[in-house]
């Protein structure tokens, strides 16, 4: 009975998932993909589509704060469109993730001092760009990082903050290229392990 209980505790609790979603590179399939959030009323916190490994291939990074019901119900879900490979749900210990954030500063707070230099290269940072007005600094990190580095920056003038979404790449061993091969030979075209993670 506890166990059981104990499961519908974990079922209910809301906190942070990455999907992982591999789809064919057709256009509209954006759209396709954030409708099944829209519906469900879950509000994404990051999405991000790339290139994969794979020719021919996107993979879609989206993060959200839900329960765990909801999550699989959501992966459950875009799995049946036509045009995704594969769609997999990870917790933050799965995954190897980084996201990059870009900072617009005035060139002056450079100028009679190093402490803002200082302030870069404690931060793991660097500088992008240089120009006559402002300046551009780079940092890599997740968000709690790239946030505590623009609280820093607040004081001295920050002109544009921008951060992007999360990418990231599981920990699991099973290439990608090898997913989609046993995909292809599958009768069901639908493959998951355990957890629902590639392997």
């Amino acid at each position: 009975m506890t166990d059981i209980y104990q499961d519908s505790i974990e079922q209910s609790v809301e906190k942070q998932y990455t999907i992982s979603i591999l789809t064919e590179d057709k256009p509209g399939l954006l759209n396709a993909v954030t409708i099944v959030f829209t519906r469900r009323k879950l509000n994404i916190d990051m999405i991000n589509v790339s290139a994969s490994e794979v020719e021919g291939v996107s993979r879609y990074t989206i993060v959200l704060t839900t329960s765990k019901e909801q999550v699989e119900k959501v992966v459950k879900q875009i799995r049946k469109h036509v045009d995704v490979l594969g769609a997999f749900v990870y917790n933050e210990d799965d995954i190897h993730y980084q996201e990059i954030a870009l900072y617009k500063v005035p060139t002056k707070i450079f100028v009679g001092g190093v402490e803002v230099e200082q302030i870069i290269r404690d931060n793991n940072a660097r500088i992008l760009v240089i120009e006559k007005d402002y300046i551009v600094i780079e940092k890599t990190g997740h968000k709690e990082e790239t946030s505590r580095l623009f609280e820093i920056l607040k004081k001295f003038g920050v002109l544009e903050f921008v951060r992007s979404g999360r990418i990231s790449v599981s920990k699991s061993k099973r290439r990608t290229e090898t997913f989609l091969e046993e995909l292809e030979k599958s009768t069901t075209h639908s493959l998951s392990n355990n957890n629902g993670t590639v392997n």
